[in-house]
């Protein structure tokens, strides 16, 4: 393939994905120009690719894909401590640090934040604002597939920060994904007393055993809310993490936590849908429910130390390598595997 030239998975439309040649990026000052070793598939792209982006931030046509690592090829003027060959990661984002939000110290919530997509090609450009807030080096002893996953890896630990996992708690995790799985690593990681981990297919649940979880509930044979309380004493879970994004197991989380706990609903569900909660569970259950949305750039310098050191070991999420022109088929196995967590795409 020329050098002038990259392949690149386009998204023409929800549902319409395509591979395609577009134009080599040029690099600007303060940019660089990376050349993908690895990209991670998520469960936010497979949703891109079903039904859209919760508010336009996406407009298609665009490539896409945002859990990446690779090497720098180009570094645009006024970068130093960039170097061309250097292992990098960035993140998807980047705030302004001058709204609102981020005055206030929300700087997931920024009014004017910076995303980055596009992963899925032979070439990404990094703007310079995401050179100067959310870039790393990737440790030599670190594979790129490991360094992608710092991204999920950084969403979790902004959501396990806020519901305040503490030592000694259960926690429950509904959804045997690769998000509820490392909120299961992260969560062991805590120092917690039991992990309970609910999902529908037993390859995944057999998994989540594998990583740590200390009891495992196949929702389609037993009912998951009955056998938290079972295992917590009647009580319930301190802390519930609903990890899969539909309005039915939003509102199981909110009944399977105990009074004065935590419900921390962070699977993302489709726009304009709702859910029902009793006021009693509130008020008179003093239970605490909240939503986290994205990750700030401190959690991603976190996530990648964290993976790194071997604190938190991602490798068992990355089940299968494909080529970029194969990205399409890995799509379809995502829909449809019961075993497969993420792919790793390689151009």
């Amino acid at each position: 393939m020329s050098r002038e030239k990259m392949n690149a998975a386009l998204l023409y439309g929800v549902k319409d994905l395509r591979v395609e040649s577009i134009d080599k990026p040029e690099v600007g000052p303060g940019e660089a120009l990376v050349k993908v070793k690895a990209a991670t598939t998520c469960g936010t792209d497979v949703k891109i690719f079903q039904r859209g982006y919760v508010g336009g931030v996406i407009q298609y046509p665009t490539v896409f894909g945002h859990e990446w690592a690779g090497d720098v090829v180009e570094v645009g003027e006024g970068v130093s401590w960039l170097k061309r060959g250097m292992r990098v990661r960035a993140g998807n984002s980047s705030p302004c640090l001058r709204c609102k939000m981020c005055e206030k110290g929300n700087y997931n919530l920024c009014e004017d934040m910076m995303w980055l997509w596009g992963a899925y090609a032979e070439y990404i450009k990094v703007p310079a604002r995401m050179v100067r807030l959310n870039m790393q080096e990737i440790p030599a002893h670190l594979s790129y597939e490991e360094a992608a996953i710092t991204e999920p890896l950084a969403c979790v630990l902004h959501g396990v920060e806020e519901a305040q996992v503490k030592l000694g708690d259960t926690v429950a995790i509904i959804g045997a994904g690769p998000v509820g799985l490392l909120h299961l690593l992260t969560a062991e990681k805590m120092g917690v007393e039991k992990v309970i981990v609910s999902d529908l297919v037993d390859e995944r649940l057999q998994i989540a055993q594998q990583l740590g979880a200390e009891e495992i509930v196949n929702a389609k044979q037993e009912e998951p809310v009955e056998k938290v309380r079972q295992l917590t004493g009647g009580y319930g879970a301190d802390v519930v993490i609903e990890a899969i994004g539909l309005p039915a197991t939003w509102e199981q989380a909110l009944r399977m936590v105990r009074k004065g706990g935590t419900v921390l609903e962070f699977g993302g569900c489709p726009p304009e849908t709702e859910i029902k909660v009793r006021t009693e569970l509130l008020h008179y259950g003093e239970v605490t429910v909240l939503g986290t949305f994205h990750t700030t750039p401190a959690h991603f310098k976190k996530a990648l130390s964290l993976i790194a050191s071997g604190t938190i070991k991602v490798k068992p999420l990355t089940t299968r390598k494909m080529k970029l022109d194969e990205i399409k088929d890995a799509f379809g196995i995502l829909t449809t595997s019961k075993s497969d967590l993420k792919i790793a795409v390689l151009p």
